[in-house]
């Protein structure tokens, strides 16, 4: 039976009520905008390394959007906007752009994480293009590090498993991101065989409540060492927690405990 048609007096008050929920008249265009003119703003967030002699090896590059009243908006506040109207994968290749461009300067942090949507996953001209920008840059791909949520991981493995193959063909690094909020196997991880494994906040901040985390913990580093990922615990808030993370075998930590996420340029600059 075909769907009612909904009435046009509904249908305008619908649309006004989403541009005053949003906060913008035209979202479609307003996110253009920003990566046009350049209203989005790169932050990062350090990695510590739990061994070895650079205390900070990697940092995890973040986004922020210079809203309208001059109020960065944190990822939560527009990324959603741009799943809904299909623009992550030009919002990837912006930040993308940009984390080369920092790359190519010889930071004093030599590995960037970046984060990449499923919407990209599925773009075929993605990693070509990537793998043309770190050349003309003349940036190692190993400098570049892809990070993949563990739920789009979960939701299409067949496109993650090429989407990898295709990364790690061309020399760029990929991380599992927030692993452990759903999994409850570790099969995955020998079958995509990541680079680096981000163990969900979740897990890493209940480290000093009981056995059975710290248990889940040791399985996923027998599996690392096994297999040949490293892992980074997410989500450290105490020093308790660091002492955790390194008696168990855990190669890095990233948390608000350890620095919270400030302009890139304060982070990886010389």
């Amino acid at each position: 039976m075909p769907q009612a048609k909904m009435p046009h007096d509904i249908e305008v008050l619908l649309r006004e009520l989403n541009q005053d929920f949003m906060g913008w008249q035209d979202p479609p265009n307003r996110l253009l905008r920003a990566l046009e003119r350049d209203e989005l703003v790169l932050y990062a967030q350090p990695i510590l390394a739990l061994r070895g002699e650079q205390s900070f090896p990697m940092a995890e590059v973040l986004v922020r959007l210079q809203d309208d009243d001059a109020v960065f908006l944190p990822p939560g506040g527009f990324l959603p906007l741009f799943e809904h109207f299909q623009l992550l994968p030009k919002l990837d290749r912006w930040v993308a752009h940009q984390t080369i461009a920092r790359l190519a300067r010889s930071p004093r942090v030599p590995r960037l994480c970046v984060n990449m949507s499923a919407q990209s996953m599925g773009d075929a001209e993605f990693v070509p293009e990537l793998a043309a920008e770190l050349a003309r840059a003349k940036v190692s791909p190993a400098a570049f590090v892809v990070e993949i949520s563990e739920n789009d991981m979960l939701d299409r493995p067949e496109l993650a498993g090429a989407f990898i193959a295709s990364l790690q063909a061309g020399g760029c690094k990929v991380a599992i991101s927030g692993f452990g909020r759903r999994s409850v196997s570790l099969s995955s991880l020998t079958t995509l065989r990541p680079d680096f494994v981000k163990v969900d906040g979740g897990i890493v901040r209940g480290l000093h409540l009981g056995l059975s985390t710290r248990k889940k913990l040791g399985a996923m580093v027998s599996m690392a060492k096994a297999v040949g990922f490293e892992l980074v615990g997410e989500g450290v808030e105490m020093n308790e927690t660091l002492t955790h993370l390194r008696e168990a075998g855990v190669d890095y930590a990233q948390g608000f405990g350890i620095q919270v996420p400030a302009p890139i340029g304060l982070i990886i600059d010389h």
